[in-house]
């Protein structure tokens, strides 16, 4: 197995390991009854971790094909396109409620926007701060949501 072929068994075993983070995030979602559930957050993980290690590879192989300094690439607006991207599918998660008072979805939203550099942290080897982000925003999800309920709860009603 050639050097390209190992690097190819690394970005999938990369995916994998974003899929199972965003799989943590997705299913926490899901056991809510959240639109965006379990597959959605595990693919946006993927798709990102995807995206930044095949843009890398493109800039390698295009390297190779051009004289020194006539390609300029610039790997940050990989990450914006995925942010772009994201934020247009979390869009369409967020819905006003028919009374008009209240949102739903924005929670669902902002936690594929986070799975997203999840992925991307995962495509630079930063796996550190892959699991530390998903463990943070599983608490965010989690912890902090059933104390808003008790919040909630304490409040009176109009």
């Amino acid at each position: 197995m050639g050097a390209s072929h190992l690097e190819e068994v690394q970005i999938l075993l990369q995916a994998l390991a974003a899929m199972a983070l965003g799989g943590v995030l997705g299913w926490e979602r899901e056991s809510s009854g959240k639109w965006a559930g379990f597959r959605t957050h595990m693919l946006v993980c993927v798709s990102a971790t995807l995206f930044v290690r095949l843009g890398q590879l493109l800039i390698e192989d295009s390297t190779a094909h051009f004289a020194a300094g006539t390609l300029r690439a610039d790997p940050t607006r990989l990450i914006e396109a995925i942010a772009a991207g994201i934020s247009f599918l979390g869009a369409g998660t967020i819905f006003r409620e028919r009374s008009g008072v209240r949102m739903k979805g924005l929670t669902t939203a902002a936690s594929l926007l986070v799975v997203a550099p999840i992925g991307v942290a995962v495509a630079l080897h930063r796996y550190l701060i892959a699991v530390g982000v998903t463990l943070i925003a599983l608490f965010i999800l989690r912890t902090l949501r059933r104390l808003e309920e008790r919040a909630e709860a304490r409040m009176p009603r109009p």
